[in-house]
């Protein structure tokens, strides 16, 4: 009996030892057995942490694990992108990507620490909303209309503020539709910007619905339209840029989850079948669109085509915006 216990304990030794042994794919079906990280490269409160942390809690019953958030905020998510884009590719470590890490950024960047096509391996699309477009109630246009007249009538007269690259592309994409030539303010942030847009210090700002709408509720500012091809259910009488004539302006803000490249495919597959099974729970999708953000799940061949064409359009409006790559 001594000896053949010996023998099972040299064995599990050579094993240990061997590490490279093991094949990838037993890995893979133990996957996971230990807390998945889902990086958000935003600050708490905005929209993207949002869809992170309704998307964490539906991944862990889903998994049997731990999912939580942590974020990495700050240069357009560039931080917490590459932080994904370095780390192992095991599945314990996921992004929570958006427009702007996915996209928009390899238009406003010339030189970024991350290929958004090479260094992540698409999961599926999550979520997306549109962005409103609201004034200060002192600024004397109730519509759309009145608002490309007014601006007309004083090319650079009307400033916009906008927190990151995608809302001013956003912006700049309006501004090209129009013919407007609206003064940019940039900010930091999206609080400090609609602080300023509520105390009038800027007049119009393209920004998520889930943020901006409760300040036009209670009067502080003024809600012209939204973004989107049609309208939002959370604010029906609101018109959409796109059914006033502008469908360049067809604009959302969208989540995404990727994990670093090299990922398994059998873990791949895992975790998109769970994000997939997530995104069909009825609490999950009225947790979503209770904040003004609607569900939508995608393949990983959708995702990253739908993410390359949105880095290609968003190259041409800042080209035409005389944006330059920083």
């Amino acid at each position: 009996m001594k000896n053949v216990d010996r023998r099972i304990i040299l064995a599990a030794a050579a094993g240990l030892l061997a590490g490279t042994a093991v094949p990838k794919s037993a890995a893979a079906q133990a996957w996971p057995n230990k807390p998945v990280r889902i990086i958000c490269p935003f600050a708490p409160g905005g929209v993207t942490d949002l869809v992170s942390r309704t998307m964490a809690q539906g991944l862990s019953a889903e998994l049997g694990q731990s999912v939580v958030v942590e974020n990495r905020a700050g240069a357009s998510g560039i931080p917490g992108a590459e932080a994904v884009a370095r780390a192992e590719p095991d599945g314990y470590t996921i992004m929570m990507g958006n427009i702007s890490t996915l996209a928009i950024n390899a238009a406003t960047f010339a030189k970024l620490p991350y290929d958004p096509q090479k260094s992540f391996t698409p999961i599926s699309m999550v979520a997306r909303q549109p962005l409103l477009v609201a004034v200060n109630p002192n600024v004397p246009a109730k519509s759309i209309a009145e608002l490309v007249a007014l601006g007309k009538s004083k090319p650079g007269g009307l400033s916009f503020g906008s927190a990151g690259a995608s809302l001013r592309l956003a912006t700049e994409a309006f501004n090209q539709a129009t013919g407007l030539k609206m003064t940019h303010v940039p900010y930091k942030g999206s609080g400090p910007a609609m602080t300023d847009l509520v105390a009038g210090h800027i007049d119009v700002l393209f920004d998520a619905f889930s943020s901006l709408y409760p300040f036009t509720q209670d009067g502080k500012l003024r809600a012209l339209a939204i973004t989107a091809a049609k309208r939002s259910s959370l604010a029906p009488d609101l018109p959409t840029l796109v059914e006033l004539g502008m469908p360049q302006v067809d604009v959302t803000s969208w989540q995404a989850i990727a994990a670093p490249a090299g990922l398994p495919a059998p873990i791949a597959a895992r975790l998109v079948d769970a994000v997939h099974k997530v995104l069909r729970n009825p609490a999950i999708q009225e947790q979503l669109i209770k904040q003004g953000v609607e569900p939508i799940a995608s393949s990983p061949e959708e995702l990253a085509s739908y993410a390359e064409k949105e880095m290609e359009r968003w190259r041409t409006v800042a080209r035409v915006a005389g944006i330059t790559p920083e």
